[in-house]
């Protein structure tokens, strides 16, 4: 293979080996970038124009160039093969492929330290966009279930035993609470991550008289890192967001996790439209819910990604270490797995039925209004703690004598307790459990109404 010249090779006697080259090469991953790099150069050479360091002539000829090196990766025509040892020099080579020497007035006042780092806040910043309205639109989809089987009930779980009757809707607008808190974090990331790094060069600034804050402007950046060390040698950015992924990425297990469950034949209470399950290459009669099993399962990619730029951060010392070329994997790994998940288990959602029969059917002959009994109990002037014992003494003759609570007589109920009367059947309907409830945010038919009016108003307020 031909030796290449480097742009950073001028005190160098030999070229850098093809296997060193070949190992610290990162134009593979970072070529992702391309577009972030040309919007950060065009903003660099303007403002250099502004400064006086650079000509107007010279600043328009190279804003020129770098867009038609755009439109050139764009149309892949511009080799970003492994040679090209990143995006950064690979864009700067061919501009001075296209303007002559002028092309390497550029990178006057900025090192590839704070270049890639504006790079990566730029990402970041649309991919945190991205995101937030992929999780509002799940968020919609929950509500629009939610609303849809208000008035179904279902088993609540705890230990995954059944334990209270509770609307199915609310079990969903829980998953909605819980993704409006990401929602939050993606947008608290947001205000971290757009602050402006460029102007740091490597680590100590530089000597010419350029206005970083005309770049933060023109960029969007609502600021501008105010140490320059600060700006090149840390990752907490992308910590941060990737952290938040792997949130996400929980809730979206979990959801996963009970839809696997839910369309089991043991539970049968859901159904995914076949366009989104699989068949067994040797089973005829299967049908899996694959998305959501690979969605539980890319999780540890997620969590990996994490830990994958925690452990690279942690022994640096400042300021910039070619280690952290390696924080492009975990970065672009996240935020693909996440948004990719996201939508995915949208669409799933979207293609779900709930079998409310099969729910109802799920309500007889157990045990689940067992604490509408405890607090009956109490609210007839018995200890909580007594009531708890009564009610569990109760459960275990229903149980020895194969009946269920509405089964049993009065006189048989005050075998255990002279508080008990006929209006105690009440309760022990799940409706009237349900109804019974009385505190904020219980699954009452009147606090799930309200939670609903509220998640209707948040998610319209979303763009």
């Amino acid at each position: 293979m031909a030796k290449i010249k480097s742009l950073w090779g001028g005190r160098f006697k030999t070229a850098l080996s093809e296997a060193a080259l070949r190992f610290s090469s990162s134009i593979d991953l970072d070529k992702q970038l391309y577009l972030e790099d040309i919007l950060g150069s065009i903003a660099h050479v303007e403002m250099l124009a502004a400064c006086k360091i650079v000509s107007l002539e010279e600043s328009r000829r190279i804003r020129k160039a770098l867009k038609e090196i755009q439109t050139e990766i764009e149309n892949g025509k511009l080799d970003l093969s492994w040679e090209k040892e990143d995006i950064h020099m690979a864009i700067e080579q061919r501009l001075i492929q296209k303007v002559g020497p002028m092309g390497g007035k550029l990178h006057t006042a900025r090192s590839r330290n704070d270049q890639v780092a504006l790079d990566e806040r730029l990402y970041l910043r649309t991919a945190i966009l991205e995101l937030k309205k992929l999780v509002a639109q799940f968020q919609r989809v929950l509500l629009y279930k939610s609303e849809k089987h208000f008035g179904t009930i279902m088993p609540g779980y705890t230990h995954l035993q059944r334990a209270q009757p509770i609307f199915l809707s609310h079990h969903l607008l829980a998953y909605v609470a819980m993704l409006e808190r990401d929602y939050e974090r993606l947008a608290d990331c947001y205000k971290r991550v757009n602050r402006l790094p460029l102007g740091a060069a490597a680590l100590a600034g530089t000597s010419f008289p350029i206005n970083r804050a005309s770049v933060a402007k023109k960029l969007g950046f609502d600021s501008v890192l105010e140490n320059s060390i600060d700006a090149v040698s840390d990752r907490d950015y992308i910590i941060e967001f990737v952290s938040v992924c792997s949130g996400i990425m929980m809730h979206m297990s979990r959801m996963s996790e009970e839809l696997v469950l839910w369309t089991s034949q043991e539970f049968n209470f859901a159904r995914i439209d076949d366009s989104y399950t699989t068949g067994s290459s040797i089973m005829p009669q299967k049908k899996n819910p694959d998305m959501a099993e690979l969605t539980r399962g890319k999780v540890g990619r997620v969590y990996g990604n994490l830990m994958n730029i925690l452990t690279l951060m942690k022994g640096l010392p400042l300021a910039y270490n070619r280690d952290m070329q390696e924080d492009k994997l975990p970065l672009f790994d996240a935020a693909a797995t996440t948004r990719e998940c996201v939508y995915i288990m949208t669409h799933v959602l979207i293609h779900t039925t709930f079998d409310k029969d099969r729910f109802e059917e799920e309500l007889k002959n157990d045990f689940l209004t067992a604490t509408e009994i405890a607090d009956y109990l109490v609210m007839h002037g018995v200890p909580f703690r007594e009531a708890h014992s009564i009610t569990g003494k109760i459960v275990g003759y229903c149980i020895e004598h194969h009946v269920s609570l509405p089964q049993l007589s009065l006189k048989e109920l005050h075998k255990f307790s002279h508080k008990f009367s006929e209006d105690v059947y009440e309760l022990l309907n799940p409706l009237a459990s349900i109804e019974h409830k009385k505190s904020a945010g219980s699954t009452s038919p009147n606090e799930v109404k309200k939670q609903i009016v509220h998640w209707t108003k948040v998610l319209k307020q979303k763009k």
